[in-house]
């Protein structure tokens, strides 16, 4: 039986899933720098091993309320083609191997709005939703402004 390794986070009540392949760290949220203009999703510029990783509120995204009130509070930072992105989140909880077996794509028609839900583990005791960061950098609002500002900023720091 084949397995898929992730990160499985909480936002919510529900629990979702990242390929460990595409997670860089998990971080404890530390000085933020805000971005003036940009969605209030987007937290800021946070300083992570020499380099600016924008932080976006993932619960914010997705439920409209915000991570910044939780005491567990993690930065997921992951790895797109674009660039580094923080997914703010209320927990990073475990690691967990999920059989790719107990994987689907059915019902995710309905999340047109969240195409980087691109599938459910369906386990016998909980459902996790599996999140593409690729497809999330490609989707989102303002990411281009998003990518354009920390360009700005890190060219300014040479």
């Amino acid at each position: 039986m084949s397995y898929l390794k992730t990160v499985i986070v909480q936002c919510g009540n529900e629990e979702y899933a990242l390929d460990i392949a595409s997670v860089v760290s998990i971080e404890r949220l530390e000085k933020v720098t805000p971005i003036p203009h940009l969605p209030s999703f987007v937290v800021g510029l946070m300083n992570i091993r020499g380099e600016l990783v924008p932080i976006l509120d993932f619960e914010q995204i997705l439920y409209n309320k915000s991570a910044l009130t939780h005491d567990e509070t993690r930065v997921v930072v992951v790895q797109t083609d674009r660039l580094h992105i923080g997914l703010l989140v209320p927990d990073a909880k475990e690691i967990l191997d999920i059989p790719t077996s107990s994987l689907t794509k059915t019902g995710l028609l309905a999340y047109s709005k969240t195409p980087y839900f691109t599938a459910v583990a369906n386990l016998e005791n909980r459902m996790i939703t599996m999140i593409d960061p690729e497809i999330l950098s490609e989707t989102i609002t303002a990411m281009d402004e998003i990518e354009e500002y920390v360009e700005t900023q890190a060219a300014a720091a040479l």
